[in-house]
């Protein structure tokens, strides 16, 4: 028996994609930029929507990225309850400068003016934030040691704004697609199919908020104490301090209970 191995498709020496991934995607481009340093997803609709939310949220992973890339960044922004990805960035690397060309590109299609972004704590991302959104309040999650500037991980004003005091939706979503991807380092034929699959469940999405429908709602016991804590917050008399840290303590407990 004659087995014939088929040819793995791959970006081209110019950094462009395969052909079938080149098609226009229902009537409307969604490559915003390609070559040897970076390709990016992103439809003109999600940059609309991008420009019309000012609170973002950023995250990446790492195996699910071709062998030729290091990361998929993706951009997310709030939509009524729930945090949906918006551009989709395969970087070369995790230098400011990687990150910087991935928010040149995106900054280039309109007047963007965020007032808040909500990262992770890479290097990279954190001096790129700082250099190319540089009057944006910009918030840090992760598991490092406190070495970071008290303002990088202070939440006081996202949870008086009542938005997500975490990065969590965001790094939710990125397991899940990688369990969608199912294996490491896949071709660009396949990760760009899975994003495209992602894409058309945001349209979804999209089409069930203009018709009034929340399309994810919080389990009671967290939006409750999502509730508490903002009372908390907003009732703060630095005069009784102890009894502020006891009951937000309290409250932390139950936090750590609900998500370990």
């Amino acid at each position: 028996m004659i087995q014939r191995q088929r040819t793995t498709e791959t970006v081209d020496t110019d950094g462009r994609l395969p052909e079938k991934l080149r098609k226009r995607y229902r009537d409307e481009g969604f490559i915003l930029h390609e070559d040897k340093k970076l390709i990016t997803f992103a439809k003109k609709t999600n940059l609309y929507i991008l420009n019309q939310n000012k609170h973002w949220f950023a995250g990446g992973r790492f195996k699910v990225c071709l062998n030729d890339y290091y990361r998929l960044f993706t951009l997310h922004t709030m939509m009524t309850n729930a945090i949906t990805p918006l551009v989709y960035g395969l970087l070369i690397g995790k230098s400011a400068e990687d990150y910087n060309l991935l928010f040149e590109k995106v900054s280039k299609q309109d007047n963007f003016q965020p007032e808040s972004i909500m990262t992770d704590f890479e290097t990279g991302t954190i001096k790129s934030v700082k250099d190319m959104l540089p009057n944006i309040l910009h918030r840090g999650t992760g598991r490092k040691k406190p070495q970071f500037d008290h303002k990088l991980w202070n939440i006081h004003d996202r949870v008086v704004a009542t938005v997500p005091r975490s990065n969590s939706s965001v790094e939710g979503w990125h397991n899940a697609f990688a369990s969608r991807v199912a294996i490491s380092h896949p071709t660009i034929v396949k990760l760009g199919e899975k994003i495209r699959r992602e894409q058309s469940k945001f349209e979804v999405d999209m089409t069930k908020i203009l018709q009034g429908h929340n399309i994810k709602t919080k389990k009671a016991c967290y939006r409750k104490l999502d509730e508490r804590i903002t009372r908390l917050v907003n009732s703060f008399d630095p005069t009784q301090l102890d009894q502020f840290l006891k009951n937000m303590a309290a409250n932390i407990a139950l936090w750590v209970f609900f998500f370990l």
